[in-house]
């Protein structure tokens, strides 16, 4: 059966959001509290409006709908965000995207965003509730912000939102876990990469390669930020006999599957891709639903990892 949910993957996927379209994710409007790296340091005043008029929706949602949108979030947040300062230098933003991607090996000089300064990827992007809120709030004509899915029926989503702007972004279908497939941009090239909660989706024994190769996609001083499920989250202990997969590894009833990291096991995936740790921490959340009396104890943990930059011998 585990085999089963390993090749069928893209078809669960595929179906989670066939029924749920772009109505089960809410747009992640805390993004930029807890990853600043995300928004140009020239933009706080529209920021701060922009946080003002969004302030009842800056939590992060989770994937487990059995929350309900009733939910209300009494934060025992204990997070600390520091970013790191980057270039917003303004030349033309590039035209014309090609939406076709070759497996063959990207050229430096001729790939979607190439004439961008700063270049973002989020690797399981969904229906794009993080890129969405990205393109509204960063304006630097120096960004392009990459997008893939494994569902194909997400990206097709992403595409047909009217928020899409191919002079601006670029959403494919990408196997996180394909070690043969290549991204549609050089290595060395981005600024950027996010992942929120879509490590905890593919097979333990993929992670380590597949952060691998992303990490080769950044350029030195790029960032890598992640948020994700950790041990013993409520959705973790709310699972039944016969759900779990392996060492907190779960499937949930509709085919999906997710694992609950600890802070440890998210760091050696990134030290051995050769990242230097910024942030690695838990953010612990308690839920309570007033409707219905019940008070769940939601655990994430936040990361940022920095690819070393490169010495003045190399």
């Amino acid at each position: 059966m585990p085999v089963d949910y390993e090749i069928n993957a893209h078809k669960y996927w595929n179906n989670f959001y066939k029924i749920h379209e772009n109505g089960f994710f809410k747009d992640r409007h805390w993004l930029f509290t807890e990853f600043p790296e995300l928004a140009p340091s020239r933009n706080q005043n529209h920021l701060k409006d922009w946080f003002l008029e969004n302030k009842r929706s800056e939590v992060p949602e989770c994937r487990n709908n059995e929350d309900g949108p009733s939910l209300i979030m009494e934060e025992q947040h204990k997070c600390s965000s520091k970013s790191l300062e980057h270039k917003t230098e303004t030349p033309p933003v590039e035209e014309n995207v090609t939406q076709k991607i070759s497996d063959l090996e990207i050229c430096a000089d001729e790939f979607p965003g190439s004439s961008a300064t700063y270049r973002i990827l989020e690797v399981g992007c969904g229906v794009g509730n993080t890129v969405f809120p990205i393109l509204q709030t960063n304006n630097d004509p120096g960004l392009f912000v990459y997008c893939c899915d494994f569902s194909s029926t997400a990206i097709e989503l992403v595409q047909t939102n009217p928020e899409y702007d191919p002079s601006r972004c670029f959403a494919f279908v990408h196997d996180l876990c394909d070690e043969e497939k290549s991204y549609p941009v050089p290595k060395g090239s981005l600024d950027i990469i996010i992942l929120i909660f879509v490590l905890s989706a593919i097979v333990p024994d993929k992670m380590q390669k597949a952060i691998n190769r992303l990490s080769r996609l950044l350029k030195p001083g790029g960032m890598m930020l992640l948020r994700d499920y950790g041990r013993y989250d409520m959705a973790q202990l709310r699972f039944k006999k016969g759900q779990c997969l392996s060492g907190n590894f779960y499937v949930r009833g509709d085919g999906t599957r997710v694992y609950f990291f600890t802070q440890e096991e998210l760091d050696t995936l990134f030290t051995t891709a050769g990242l230097e740790k910024v942030q690695n921490l838990v953010d612990r959340r308690l839920q309570v639903n007033r409707g219905k009396q019940l008070t769940m104890y939601r655990v994430w943990i936040q990361c940022k990892y920095c690819k070393p930059l490169l010495s003045s011998t190399s």
